[in-house]
Order: structure tokens, then sequence, then C-alpha cells
């Protein structure tokens, strides 16, 4: 399993890091707990060009009954997804149930933040969130039931339409792996030259440190005419 997610934890200052296995393909759901203004931020690695859908059900504690409530009409989410450059590739207000969709164009980490609409404030707002989250990716975000009616596809044609995005999305998969090897090779390779120079530099001082010692200690004898 790969990937990660992060979230906030109640209390502290800046988001803390918790690390949330993910699957990198397919559909994985989940259900996590925050605080009615709390935000929580999950990490994906998502090859470039990739479709990625993402739906969501919230629900509210009700403190009296002391159980989820199966819908929170009135409130709403805000989703926010940041490419690996930092730039918002979607930013929309939602209702408390809903979908959203958006297309990777750079590899990488992209950043999902959900939080939702309260307007009240942390202190007063005391309220807890369970959230349902399922989150598809590549060829998995299509619905191929809809695409057969859509587009008259027989069984066969539908299973080799199929067939071809599977390949497709492997071969993201892999340009995508190509690429992070790339980069951690660059990387590599810029570490070992710092280190090599880092190397030459003591050298040098060492070499210079030791005539000048030498030249010091030349002239201390000379001076006591021990030479």
């Amino acid at each position: 399993m790969a990937g990660v997610g992060v979230w906030r934890l109640p209390g502290m200052g800046p988001p803390a890091l918790v690390l949330l296995a993910l699957c990198v393909v397919g559909a994985r759901g989940l259900y996590f707990h925050i605080g009615e203004t709390e935000k929580r931020c999950f990490i994906e690695e998502i090859p470039d060009e990739t479709m990625v859908i993402g739906n969501y059900r919230t629900q509210m504690w009700d403190k009296q009954k002391e159980v989820f409530l199966p819908s929170t009409p009135g409130l709403g989410m805000h989703v926010e997804v940041k490419d690996p450059d930092g730039k918002v590739v979607l930013s929309r207000q939602y209702g408390s149930e809903g979908r959203f969709t958006f297309t990777s164009h750079t590899p990488g980490d992209h950043q999902i933040c959900l939080h939702s609409n309260s307007t009240r404030m942390a202190f007063f707002a005391g309220g807890k969130l369970r959230v349902h989250l399922d989150i598809q990716v590549g060829e998995h975000a299509n619905n191929y039931p809809e695409i057969a009616a859509k587009d008259k596809l027989t069984e066969l044609q539908l299973r080799a339409r199929q067939l071809l995005d599977q390949v497709e999305q492997i071969q993201k998969e892999q340009d995508y792996q190509r690429y992070r090897e790339e980069r951690f090779r660059l990387t590599s390779e810029s570490t070992n030259q710092r280190v090599l120079w880092w190397s030459i530099a003591q050298t040098v001082i060492l070499i210079l440190t030791g005539i000048w010692q030498m030249r010091h200690l030349k002239g201390f004898f000379e001076a006591k005419k021990l030479v």
C-alpha cells in the first residue's frame, strides 16, 4: 500500500502530519471524525492526466440521542485540492452529501482538504461530524454501465474498453514511477556531489591548517633561537 493522508489534530497550531494508509489506484472508502470547524487533509499520489472522483457523506453527532444522524441538512462541505506545486486545482462549496471531480495535470502528491461550512466560532462549535469518503482514481473512476448505455456497447466491447483503460492507467503509473526514479536519482547525485565538495573543502582546510602550524612553529623556534 502506498499513499498517505494527513489531517489536522485539535489543539495544535500548524497541521500535524499523521499517516493514513491509502491505495494508489482503485477505489478506497473510509470514514473519519472531525470537529464542526475542523479541517482535514489527505495526500494522494496521482499520475498526470488522471481523473479522480470523490464521493462523500456527512453525519452530525446528536448529543441527546448519542448517535450520528443519517443526514445533516443545511450543513455543507468545502473541498479544496492542490497539486504538487501548491496550485489550487479545485475549490468549491458542496452540500452535506456530494461528489467532486478533478483531473491531475502534474504527477505527484495532491492535497485534498475538506471542512464544513459552519460559521460558528471554534469555542461555540462543539459538534462532531462523521465524514464518509470514497476516492476513485484512474479507470476505477469511470462509470462503465453508464458508458455502455450511452455508447450502446455490447458486453464484449465494454470489456475491451475496460481493458484499454486499464492498460492506459498502467502506462501512466509506469511513467509516474519513472518520474519518481528520475527525481530520486537527481537528488542522490546532487547529494553525492555536495558530499564530495565538502570532503575536498575539509581536505584543503586541513592542509592549509597544517602549513600554517608548521610556519608558526618554525617562526617560534627561530625566535627562541632553537634552530
